[in-house]
């Protein structure tokens, strides 16, 4: 009988589950064993004794979790779990191995076979970052419009403004799913917003949606740093699937912005957009560099992880319930989309944008 363990995230203020209840049930229903690390699912308010009415066995710890045949995370392991990796274990999770070449060395090391969400690919569309990537988008204009208070270090902008205020102005690089999600949600606050795509094919699907304050152009160098310099909160939305995030916003663009002016940088997990980010946390989610605060959480969705556990977990089931009762390779067969998420295996980085990401 094939195992999938579901081990409790490890990552700093990472609450989200791999699994939910009725995920559970899926898979027991199928003849599969689950085993749910205990008190995993706490942080999304979903608990041990639900998890195990619905037919899981609740562990004691993270190695009796990691010692299934496939292992279902939410984030990418962390140095403290690299002992776990094996040859014969399956890993299906969120990987970023662009920003991530320890946890890279670590897989290709231990011969893990592992499938990464990011990078599973149908007809061009990224089906299991999706969900994510609109958990973020509405939260960055969130977390920006709470530091573009002065308590926060900002500027002191509301950015829906008031009757004979302007209204501040947001710019959203990336028309994706990230920078759609962004600019609807500050187009509802009442922010002027500019959205921002080298993909004229993209902004002309978005036309027909386009609304009240919301302007989308074609980018280039001039029209991004004519927009950053006038911007209040600036969302970085840049993806490229697997590989690192170019530096589209330049340490010069951030030095032309205003005094107290927000960015947040959603591609930080694929290493970052904003050539002056770093990564932070929940705990600590902001610096300040030239002036400007910088918003970098790398897994911004675990700051509602009730809400993206089931998001996430209502695209991932179907394809751990393919690898679990047919075994990885039929399951790739019968989802071939399931080929574009194979990150490593064989001792051997396979995912091509990632190879080249970290050559």
């Amino acid at each position: 009988m094939t195992s999938v363990g579901i081990p409790t995230e490890i990552k700093a203020d990472e609450r989200r589950i791999a699994l939910t209840v009725n995920g559970v049930q899926e898979l027991v229903s199928r003849g599969v064993e689950v085993l749910v690390q205990a008190g995993a699912g706490a942080g999304s308010a979903m608990f041990d004794d639900e998890y195990e009415a619905a037919g899981a066995t609740i562990v004691a710890d993270a190695e009796a979790a990691w010692s299934a045949d496939i292992v279902c995370k939410v984030k990418e392991p962390q140095e403290s779990e690299f002992g776990f990796l094996r040859e014969d274990l399956t890993l299906f999770t969120y990987l970023h191995l662009a920003a991530y070449p320890k946890v890279a060395e670590a897989l290709v090391e231990a011969r893990t076979n592992a499938i990464a969400y990011e990078t599973v690919t149908v007809n061009g569309d990224l089906p299991l970052l999706a969900p994510m990537s609109e958990v973020a988008g509405r939260l960055s204009v969130q977390a920006g419009a709470a530091h573009l208070e002065t308590a926060h270090g900002g500027r002191g902008v509301l950015l829906g403004g008031v009757p004979g205020v302007a209204p501040g102005r947001v710019v959203v690089i990336g028309a994706g799913h990230v920078g759609w999600n962004a600019a609807r949600i500050a187009a509802g606050m009442g922010a002027e917003v500019t959205i921002l795509d080298i993909n004229v094919g993209r902004l002309r699907e978005l036309d027909d949606y386009l609304f009240g304050r919301m302007t989308a152009l074609a980018s280039n160098r001039v029209r991004v740093a004519e927009a950053i310099a006038r911007a209040d909160l600036v969302i970085g939305a840049v993806l490229v699937p697997g590989a690192k995030a170019p530096h589209v916003v330049t340490e010069e663009h951030v030095k032309s912005m205003q005094h107290g002016a927000v960015i947040v940088d959603v591609a930080i997990d694929q290493g970052g957009c904003v050539e002056t980010s770093r990564e932070t946390s929940h705990h600590e989610p902001t610096f300040v560099l030239h002036d400007v605060v910088h918003y970098a959480v790398g897994n911004m969705p675990g700051a509602v992880p009730r809400t993206s556990t089931f998001a996430l977990t209502n695209v991932t089931t179907p394809y751990l319930v393919e690898m679990a009762t047919h075994g990885v390779p039929a399951a790739i067969a019968r989802r071939p989309e399931l080929a574009s998420g194979v990150n490593t295996r064989d001792g051997q980085i396979t995912h091509p944008a990632v190879a080249a990401a970290l050559a």
